[in-house]
């Protein structure tokens, strides 16, 4: 008899950002004169960049002419990428990586759920908390974790570690042993960041405890400040314990294009069931050849364009202009009175809900009232309860118009 995996009814019964969009919409069907400000997903607004549109039409130009045309390409991704990637994103910051450590993907999102595949269900995971919600949902499909309870809103055989107000967004190391542990920083929701050395005590506790480190950096091309490291690599012996996640999707706008890249150092080495020690590399290689075609010709040679000199140029601007609606939101809720963290080295400003009312009685009032969408904090994991998340990828007419809206008496 066919059986299903049972560890899907585990899940919570909707996705958070499925939810919203269907809360959202039951709103617009009763209210279609109202106009909506959503920043709620962060999914980017401006357009692919015109370095980005010449790459693409000229690599379909190719794929139209039989002397050029690409058909399945390497598993791993094309050398003209990977060099990009090793020679801008690594070399510039002294960091050395060959090219079999580098994994062309279709975006973190997928690689960072995926990645589940290489481990034992046996392993137990640390996951900041408030967290971005595929890491823990990811490992609940795996069979990973344990049963929901619903009195403290946490699912078994899981280490939540906070990052919160009280302990300055910076997650306290485990008490207990872990075997996974996932960082996200620039953190997606809270927009905070760890300073190098707070990053090397994770490097030496996954030393310590042979854990491996899940690095996710997809919002490093947001960061301002000095002493915020845009990798782990940055810190002295994380190529032995980390595997690092990049996109292009915040950082060149690929929301719709999907590129992405995973690294898998070599010197990562975990112990098998003989005690000897291989390579994570060789088995995550394994697993993309496998599962995985790549990513299309047309694709990576846009992202090939992401790092071209006009391309830098046109994408920092971008960046800039996203930055820039974040100051305007963080400003202008700072002075209607609201706590706000982030907005500085991240897109996302994270803001403490007013006395009274849980972070989905703020989202109703805000979209009732304002007709403004933003994310409760609560589903992103019981820690954010209290908190709210709005992004920065919006237009800077509506960023404006939102700003405005928000600091009006409710």
């Amino acid at each position: 008899m066919i059986k299903v995996n049972n560890n899907f009814s585990k899940l919570q019964k909707n996705y958070l950002f499925a939810e919203i969009s269907q809360k959202v919409a039951d709103f617009t069907k009763i209210n279609p004169d109202k106009k909506i400000i959503k920043l709620g997903i962060g999914d980017v607004t401006k357009p692919l960049v015109p370095a980005v549109i010449e790459a693409m039409h000229k690599a379909v130009e190719e794929m139209a002419d039989e002397k050029t045309f690409k058909g399945y390409g390497p598993d791993y991704g094309y050398d003209f990428l990977i060099n990009k990637i090793i020679e801008c994103d690594y070399k510039s910051r002294g960091i050395d990586l060959k090219k079999d450590e580098i994994f062309v993907s279709d975006g973190a999102k997928s690689d960072t759920a995926n990645i589940t595949d290489i481990f034992s269900i046996d392993n137990k995971i640390a996951i900041t908390d408030p967290v971005y919600p595929v890491y823990l949902d990811s490992n609940i499909m795996s069979g990973r974790t344990g049963e929901y309870n619903e009195f403290t809103k946490k699912y078994e055989n899981v280490t939540y570690m906070k990052v919160i107000e009280e302990n300055s967004f910076v997650p306290e190391l485990p008490k207990e042993g872990v075997d996974i542990i996932y960082l996200c920083f620039p953190n997606n929701p809270t927009g905070t960041t760890l300073t190098k050395d707070d990053l090397k005590k994770w490097v030496d506790y996954a030393k310590q405890n042979n854990a491996v480190i899940l690095y996710d950096s997809a919002y490093e091309a947001y960061i301002t400040e000095e002493n915020v490291p845009h990798s782990i690599y940055e810190v002295e012996g994380a190529r032995e314990v980390a595997i690092e996640f990049r996109s292009f999707s915040k950082t060149a706008g690929f929301t719709g294009m999907r590129c992405g890249y995973t690294v898998v150092p070599k010197d990562l080495k975990i112990a098998i069931g003989s005690g000897e020690k291989i390579g994570i590399n060789e088995f995550w290689a394994r697993r993309q050849s496998t599962k995985f075609n790549g990513v299309s010709y047309v694709t990576q040679k846009a992202a090939e364009a992401v790092y071209s000199l006009e391309g830098q140029k046109q994408i920092k601007e971008n960046i800039n202009y996203y930055m820039e609606n974040a100051r305007i939101i963080k400003q202008g809720l700072e002075k209607a009175g609201y706590t706000v963290y982030g907005g500085i080295n991240a897109p996302y400003i994270w803001l403490k809900v007013p006395k009274g009312l849980s972070s989905w009685e703020f989202f109703d009032k805000l979209l009732e009232e304002k007709n403004i969408v933003g994310t409760p904090g609560s589903g992103f994991g019981p820690s954010g309860e209290g908190y709210f998340r709005l992004t920065a990828f919006g237009s800077r007419e509506n960023t404006i118009e939102a700003v405005k809206r928000l600091t009006q008496e409710m």
